[in-house]
């Protein structure tokens, strides 16, 4: 019996064996019947898409890169002949500008732009800090004041000179969305929602910036962050129309052309926030990077200006902020105060100039 028990035990093991062996063939079979994925060649594919947007048309180019083909190249060049980013053995300069203009262009996050270049996120990361490094040694070249004459703009208009001939420009803060731990977040809310930082910046007539300041957390009064600008080593220095209805005294008038001057500096913020969205949204880097990115943009933007002055996204940011309604924001109570008696007198001094003028002359 136990005989019996056994031998039906052992044929009952060779037929489990048996169905065994007969379902591994099937699988191998199917196995070969299913179709392989085609082979990418990651680099040949990487060097296509980066040729045709470079190569492509103008248009093509500034929607990817927010510039054209001849100011993408020219960056490439003041970089690398600076020695201020230099090629790899895995990544060409032309890659890595690539790379990080299109992030910081259209806030593109890493795994993103990893993916659309095949490329490791970590690889993204390290060349975007090597580019923005970079950029950054550009700084004092791209971003000063170009002279202390008085600019065509003012020198040229009957309306501006000579009250404001020693005008150079026009100076502001605006704020950029910030993303900070959450046991200071109270310090960077400020008048807008959500947490920010407080930037100042000074820009000339052809809109190019001469001065930025970033950083300072956004409840800081403009005062405050203009305080510091001033008394940083390398800080900032200066050289010493509302409704069809005429203007009915000094003050009206003073405050008409004044104003015309001052939408300069709004205008230099709507461009640059126009060209790089990364400035308009929820950053996802730490907010020492946050702040970098910021005179990047601004580097970039006077790069641009000086190269392609009459760049088509310059000019479609700029109809799309003159055509917008500006929303300006009032002075609080002890901003008012901190103005200083020497600028009042200056500016009732230019009043009394400019209304005798134009009650005389009707300009």
């Amino acid at each position: 019996m136990k005989k019996k028990t056994k031998a039906t035990i052992l044929a009952s093991v060779a037929s489990v064996l048996l169905v065994g062996v007969a379902l591994l063939r099937k699988l191998r079979r199917r196995r070969r019947q299913l179709p392989r994925a085609p082979y990418v060649n990651h680099a040949a594919e990487r060097e296509e898409y980066i040729n045709s947007v470079l190569h492509g048309t103008e248009r093509h180019c500034v929607n990817q890169l927010r510039m054209k083909p001849i100011a993408f190249h020219h960056l490439c060049h003041i970089l690398t002949e600076g020695e201020h980013v230099r090629p790899t053995i895995h990544m060409s300069v032309t890659e890595q500008v690539f790379i990080f203009l299109h992030i910081i262009g259209h806030n593109v996050r890493f795994r993103v732009m990893s993916s659309r270049i095949y490329r490791s996120t970590e690889t993204v990361h390290r060349y975007f800090k090597v580019i923005l490094r970079g950029v950054l040694k550009l700084y004092r070249a791209l971003i000063r004041l170009r002279s202390e004459d008085t600019p065509p703009k003012i020198k040229n208009s009957r309306r501006f000179y000579p009250y404001f001939k020693d005008c150079v420009g026009a100076i502001d803060g605006t704020h950029v969305r910030a993303s900070v731990p959450p046991e200071i977040q109270g310090k960077f809310r400020g008048h807008k929602d959500g947490t920010t930082q407080n930037v100042l910046a000074a820009i000339s007539f052809d809109l190019k910036f001469t001065y930025v300041l970033a950083g300072w957390e956004g409840s800081a009064y403009d005062s405050r962050v203009l305080n510091d600008a001033f008394t940083r080593p390398r800080g900032f220095s200066i050289p010493n129309e509302f409704n069809d209805r005429p203007p009915e005294n000094e003050q009206e008038l003073f405050n008409l052309r004044h104003s015309s001057l001052r939408t300069t500096i709004e205008r230099g913020f709507g461009v640059l926030k126009k060209c790089f969205r990364v400035l308009d949204a929820e950053p996802f880097w730490s907010f020492p990077t946050q702040v970098k990115v910021v005179l990047a943009c601004c580097v970039i933007h006077n790069h641009i200006m000086g190269v392609e002055p009459n760049d088509q996204i310059m000019e479609d940011a700029m109809n799309q902020v003159e055509s917008s309604d500006h929303q300006q924001e009032t002075q609080s109570h002890r901003e008012s105060v901190e103005d200083s008696r020497s600028w009042n007198a200056k500016r009732d001094e230019i009043c009394q100039a400019m209304w005798s003028n134009y009650t005389r002359s009707g300009e």
